[in-house]
Parts: structure tokens; C-alpha cells; sequence
């Protein structure tokens, strides 16, 4: 049966009921229920039935979703581990020993975020907490700490080679694989979309150069005014976050952190991939090429986490940081934390399903054929998943409800995969990075101990000018194919924007003070 124009209402009615509620499960048990009903004759209780019957079980009970499942999981339970044992704490203060200006504390604050790619949560509460003290003492401001913090969390856990955005990311670009027909490894796929990330390069790229040229600008100029000026990190009537959002896992009490305890397990979970990968794809029988190609990545990158899980786990008993008994309460605990994630996988497999069912890919390709260049394409994608995440607070979400629909129409109007992939990354972080309602930044806000309102509005600005200089980058990729020309253009773009802001909005310096513009 050909649905026409009604093959557009599973997706709409789960972008539309994810705005309206802020919850992206209802919205996509919505979408998955109401596809369900149009193909059984609109009975909308042989849609409840069949949408357990025929798309979420199927989808979660086989073995490669099993798979996807179990390795986040391990990774949850990694997160768990680290937090424990405190590795994180120790490599902070060792790197806050060696600040001694404004410049270094902020510098040092990046570094950390960086070196903490594999989780968001983790890293926008244990940055944040840690070097509060660091810039509390060089007088930077909350607000500059929460940008630092949130706007180097996320974009590194998606420019990072393995990280628990990459293997959820990897279980949709795996589900619409399938129902592609498309054979190939989803993990070397990731890594692909890697270079066409533009918002979260330009995102990080702009902290940098805001830290180092001291380009403030918008509120955010004005929060570093008072701090420089007056010591005041927060406005005297801000209400920053109370510690109850604190949520990790707490360390041990008089033990001293060590750097080892994030590094060897960091390692092992990096260090196996690539053996991994080979040994499942046949090497040295096929050649090393081949053998990435035809890698099961999933299964590669679950037993590296559970390798990285058990040597974490041997560690943190070693220094007597917690007993056997304790240590199986956290892989339960870790198992928990990944139970959101879990969901709204199954759902987003689920709803792929129904709107293939549908032929909902195939009818948005006949419409954008007619009236939109492929070269435009990337451009819509990332605009519209920046508002459906702006909206919700949720790139999971994002991701979930626009790469089964980004997927099919690349492959069917023969625009680069990658690219589009991309576009829906970056316009899923782009968007939450905007937006006061996004779990991770109220984690930043938590983490830095700033107000979250002053968080938002300072952070802002910083965020459209990255994804102004986004949207160019995908439109020169869009219109070339060329990745490196596209960030070429969108530095450049992000450069100017940025000095063109600090002139007209920011900050002037006399002999190392600072004074409003």
C-alpha cells in the first residue's frame, strides 16, 4: 500500500509530541504506536499489539541490538568505575598545580575536558567540580567555567574514537544499515562522520581561541568584568545548583587519587579496538583493509569495555577502594545509569522500522528531489536537528529521531552518508548547547557551580557563532564534497565572526585589566 503524504505522520507526531512534552520516549512510543495503526487499518489497538509484535521486539531481541545494548552497559558501568577510583581527581590536580594565571586555569580546564572524551555526564560534573577552585582563585567567572566545560564535553565525545555517544550513535547507524540493505561496519562509518562533525570542531575551536585571545564578548564579557574587578565569580543573586545535582558516584573518603586509575583502563578500552577489529574481521586471512571493513565492530568494542571493566575493577580492589560484594554493586549500578539510553534506542530502532514500513524515506526523497538541490540538503538537516534538540534538551533524542530519516535520504538522493550523519551530530549538539532545558547543560551548570540561567545566556552567543560558521562549513561541503576546504572556510568564518563580536560586544584590556566595551 502506498501511503503518500500520510507516511510523514509516525516521525511528525514524535518531532511534534517531543517538543511539546520534553520527553522523547512518549514521543517516539507515539510515533512507533501511530505507524503501527495505519498499517493495520487504523485499529488502534492491533497498533498497540503490533508495535510490540512486530517492531520493538524484533528490534531488541536479536542478537547484533543485544550487542549494542550490552556494550553500553559496560560502558555505564566503566563511567561507574572511574568515578570510584578517583583517577580523574588526580590528573585535575595535577594539572591545577602548574596554573598560575587566568589564561592557564581556563587552558587547564579545556585540557582536562578534553582528556575526559569518553562520557558527558562524567565530564561535565568532574570538570567542573574539580577546577572550580582552580578558577575560583584566578578570578575567572562561573559562567566562563561553564562554557569551557560544556562546550568541550559534548563535541569530544563525538570527535572522540570511542565514547558512550559513539556506541549509541553506532546502534542507530547500524539499525538503518539493515533496513538500507547496506553491508559494511558502522563503527568505521562513525568514524568517517568524524571530519564532517562541523559544529563540534568550530565549538571547540572557539573555546580555544576565546580563552587564549580572551575574545569575550555578549553577558559573557560583562560576568568576566565583574569577576577580573570585583573577585565576584557569580552575580550576588545567582542561585547555582545545589549539590543534591551532584549525581556521581562519590570516591572513598581519605584516599588519594591516582592518575592510573583513569589512564590503564583507558588503555585497555582504546588499545584492544584496533587488534579487535581486525581479529573479527579476518585478519591475516583478509588483508588489513578488508579485515577493518568486514570487523564487527560491536562485539570488537563490547569486549574491549569489558576488558577495560575488569582491569578498573581489579584496580579499585587492589588499593582496597571497595571489596568483591561492592564492586558487583557497581556494574549494577552502571548497568542503571544506561537505562535511558537503552529505551530510547529501542524506540528509535523501532520507529526506523515503521517508517520504512511506511515508505516515509522514499516519499521525503521524491519531495526534496523536486524542490531542493542535494547540495542544500546537509544545511536542512543540521538547522532542523539544532531545533528539534533546542526544543527538546536532548541530542539522544535528536539523533533518535533524525538519523532514520537523514540515512535514506542520502543514500537515496546520492549525498555523501557521512555528511548527512554529520549535519544531524552537529545540529543535535548545536541545538543543545542552546538550550535551558538540555541535561547536559544543567550537568555544566551543576558541575561549575553556576547559575543555570546565567549559563545559558552567557554560552549562547558563543554557540550560535559557532553554528553560524556551521552552517557555512556544511554548505561548501554540500556544494564540493570537499572536507577540508568546508573547515577551511568555516574557521575562517568562526575567526571573524568572533573578532567582529569581541569589537562590537566585549571586553577592552588595559595593562592586564579589564574594562567594558
Amino acid at each position: 500500500m502506498e501511503y503518500g503524504i500520510l507516511s510523514l505522520l509516525p516521525p511528525i507526531l514524535a518531532i511534534v509530541l517531543a517538543l511539546v512534552t520534553r520527553n522523547v520516549i512518549p514521543a517516539l512510543f507515539a510515533g512507533v504506536w501511530l505507524g503501527a495503526t495505519m498499517i493495520h487499518d487504523l485499529n488502534p489497538l492491533m497498533g498497540i499489539y503490533t508495535s510490540f509484535s512486530e517492531f520493538i521486539l524484533p528490534n531488541l531481541g536479536d542478537e547484533w541490538s543485544a550487542t549494542v545494548l550490552l556494550y553500553c552497559g559496560l560502558f555505564g558501568v566503566l563511567v561507574a568505575i572511574l568515578q570510584k577510583t578517583g583517577g580523574a581527581h588526580a590528573i585535575a590536580h595535577a594539572i591545577s598545580r602548574k596554573v598560575k594565571s587566568d589564561r592557564g586555569a581556563q587552558g587547564s580546564t579545556m585540557l582536562f575536558g578534553i582528556i575526559i572524551f569518553f562520557e558527558d555526564y562524567f565530564n561535565a560534573l568532574t570538570v567542573g567540580s574539580v577546577m572550580r577552585s582552580v578558577t575560583d582563585k584566578m578570578r575567572v567567572s562561573r559562567e566562563k567555567l561553564a562554557y569551557i566545560v560544556d562546550s568541550t564535553s559534548a563535541p569530544m565525545c563525538l570527535l572522540a574514537p570511542v565514547s558512550t555517544w559513539v556506541v549509541f550513535v553506532m546502534g542507530l547507524i547500524g539499525a538503518q544499515f539493515v533496513e538500507l540493505g547496506i553491508s559494511g561496519s558502522e563503527y568505521v562509518t562513525y568514524l568517517g562522520t568524524i571530519p564532517f562533525n562541523f559544529y563540534s570542531i568550530l565549538a571547540l575551536l572557539l573555546v580555544a581561541i576565546v580563552i587564549y585571545k580572551r575574545w569575550d564578548y555578549g553577558p559573557m564579557a560583562k560576568a568576566e568584568h565583574r569577576a577580573r574587578t570585583t573577585g565576584k565569580v557569580m552575580r550576588d543573586d545567582a542561585e547555582p545548583p545545589s549539590e543534591d545535582s551532584m549525581t556521581d558516584v562519590e570516591m572513598v573518603e581519605g584516599h588519594t587519587p591516582k592518575m592510573r586509575n583513569l589512564i590503564v583502563p583507558l588503555v585497555v578500552l582504546i588499545g584492544l579496538i584496533p587488534p579487535l577489529f581486525l581479529w573479527t574481521g579476518g585478519f591475516p586471512e583478509n588483508d588489513l583493509v578488508t579485515a577493518v571493513g568486514e570487523s564487527n565492530g560491536g562485539l570488537s568494542i563490547l569486549i574491549a569495555a569489558f576488558a577495560a571493566v575488569i582491569v578498573g575493577l581489579i584496580m579499585g580492589m587492589s588499593q582496597k577502594l571497595f571489596n568483591f560484594k561492592e564492586s558487583m554493586q557497581l556494574i549494577v549500578s552502571g548497568f542503571k545509569s544506561m537505562m535511558l539510553v537503552y529505551i530510547i534506542l529501542t524506540l528509535a530502532w523501532s520507529i526506523g522500522s515503521v517508517t520504512s514500513e511506511l515508505g516515509t524515506a522514499a516519499y521525503i526523497v521524491g519531495i526534496a528531489e523536486q524542490f531542493t538541490s542535494p547540495a542544500i540538503i546537509p544545511v536542512l538537516i543540521f538547522i532542523v536537528a539544532g531545533i528539534v534538540a533546542y526544543t527538546t534538551g536532548t541530542s539522544y533524542g535528536t539523533f533518535a529521531i533524525m538519523i532514520p530519516i537523514a540515512m535514506p535520504l542520502a543514500e537515496t538522493m546520492d549525498i555523501s552518508m557521512l555528511l548527512a550523519i554529520a549535519a544531524v551530530l552537529s545540529g543535535g549538539i548545536f541545538g543543545d548547547h542552546c538550550s535551558p532545558i538540555s541535561d547536559t547543560t544543567i550537568l555544566s551548570s551543576a558541575g561549575a557551580g553556576s547559575d543555570h540561567v546565567d549559563h545559558v545566556n552567557t554560552q549562547m552567543p558563543f554557540a550560535i557563532t559557532a553554528g553560524l560558521s556551521g552552517i557555512v562549513s556544511f554548505l561548501v561541503a554540500g556544494f564540493t564534497g570537499s572536507v577540508i576546504l568546508s573547515i577551511v572556510v568555516g574557521v575562517i568564518v568562526l575567526i571573524l565572526l568572533a573578532y567582529v563580536f569581541k569589537r562590537i560586544w566585549g571586553l577592552k584590556e588595559t595593562n592586564g585589566d579589564y574594562k567594558a566595551a
